[in-house]
């Protein structure tokens, strides 16, 4: 209602208003109401925010709402004869007001994870309005993990460089004329070392990458791998590896020695696919989580964004992770470090605000997982990291380097940390 109107309005209510308060004022013939639940379901031509009076809720006198005699005189001679007796409707909620956002978060927090979403289902969330799609991300979040818990994970490159693979995004591959130099497998104690100083800087998880096609053909390396993971597990930290392709019996083989999680990355949706790499298919991929998930082993699974995909392609990856049997324990979302020597070297940045949509929306239509920040970090300042932990991020990789692209150093990590008010997540042994 106009301010006048419920100023009338509840000077009608309160007798000890005088008539000539009333009399520069025209007076509705209704007292205050006030938007409130009603024990009777409203009819289809009532609003959906039924009107009930309120006791004393005017002027604070202990009024019930009721008009005496002579206030009722005295607005009747002030105001002009009332044209209808129809009270206004009560505003109903404009359907503009929600988003398929809205909707699945409050879903997301009050049920078990779904993996039967549509992808019509994910393209309506990744569309919502975006300061509609942070905040609902974030509600999730705070949900789910709490509000200021953040994963640290350190990745490090046990062989670089020299891989069969044309992943057009990778310094790793043979076929490309970058300024990275193949190396050889590292030892033991330099791998143990690294592991050390991780945990010392607060990194729970240690993830070992190999730039190899796949763990078969490579035996020797693959024992000492798992000999690394029983000692890093024997540290008290989560470990991860990322080993290209396995077989079923070498993701067994990683489960008994402790292994916590495997990184396998989809990459893009299945239709972009092609467009990246052609030596591996999408579902070889996919066959590789498997065996992974099978074996009793947390699956790591993201993509990257910005190598040329369309917005329907970012849903597509979120929609093949999130039909997946089961979630990925962690989603690492990768923005494209350009690499020169690679076809992809002249992509452009990507812009924050589809940062902030992959991220939210992962966190919304996977809501159990660790959402990471991996590559392409280093390129957003500590007020974007800011609004990617708003929107549902809640795991970052820390260190010097990810596998051969520099990273946020432990010390800027530290002070962000203490600036924003973040937590440091303890390590979970018992995945």
């Amino acid at each position: 209602m106009a301010t006048s109107s419920l100023t009338a309005a509840r000077v009608l209510a309160c007798p000890s208003r005088t008539a000539s308060r009333l009399a520069p004022r025209s007076a509705p013939r209704f007292v205050c109401v006030s938007v409130g639940p009603s024990s009777t379901p409203p009819s289809s031509s009532s609003s959906a925010f039924p009107a009930t009076a309120k006791s004393g809720s005017c002027c604070g006198s202990g009024s019930t709402g009721s008009v005496s005699a002579a206030a009722a005189s005295a607005a009747a001679t002030a105001a002009p004869p009332a044209t209808s007796t129809t009270a206004p409707a009560s505003p109903q909620l404009s359907p503009s007001l929600t988003s398929a956002a809205s909707e699945a978060a409050a879903y997301a927090m009050a049920n078990p994870p779904r993996t039967d979403w549509t992808r019509e289902e994910i393209q309506a969330i990744y569309s919502s309005p975006l300061l509609d799609l942070i905040f609902h991300g974030s509600q999730v979040h705070r949900a789910v993990h709490g509000n200021r818990e953040v994963q640290q994970c350190t990745l490090l490159s046990v062989k670089t460089g020299g891989c069969s693979e044309d992943c057009s995004y990778c310094a790793q591959s043979s076929r490309y004329d970058t300024s990275l130099e193949p190396g050889k497998f590292m030892p033991e104690d330099q791998v143990i070392s690294a592991a050390k100083k991780a945990k010392e800087s607060g990194s729970t998880r240690f993830c070992m990458g190999t730039a190899w096609r796949g763990a078969t053909g490579h035996t020797d390396d693959f024992n000492k791998v798992l000999g690394y993971v029983r000692t890093i597990k024997g540290m008290g930290m989560e470990v991860c590896c990322t080993l290209g392709m396995l077989t079923e019996q070498q993701a067994v083989q990683l489960k008994e020695a402790g292994l916590t999680a495997y990184n396998h990355n989809l990459d893009t949706s299945r239709e972009f696919y092609p467009n990246v790499i052609s030596t591996r298919t999408y579902d070889d991929r996919l066959q590789t989580i498997a065996y992974a998930r099978n074996a009793g082993i947390s699956v790591c699974s993201g993509g990257i964004i910005g190598m040329g995909e369309a917005e329907e392609d970012r849903v597509g990856l979120l929609y093949e992770l999130a039909t997946l049997p089961q979630h990925p324990e962690s989603v690492p979302v990768n923005l494209l470090v350009p690499i020169p020597g690679t076809p992809l070297e002249s992509q452009p940045r990507v812009p924050i605000w589809d940062v902030l949509r992959m991220i939210a929306a992962a966190r919304i239509v996977m809501p159990q997982a660790m959402v990471r920040m991996s590559a392409g970090r280093l390129g957003l300042s500590v007020a974007e990291q800011a609004l990617c932990f708003l929107a549902g991020a809640n795991s970052i990789f820390t260190g010097e380097r990810l596998l051969t692209t520099a990273n946020n150093d432990k010390d800027e990590d530290a002070e962000m940390f203490q600036l924003l008010g973040l937590l440091p997540k303890p390590a979970n042994l018992s995945l």
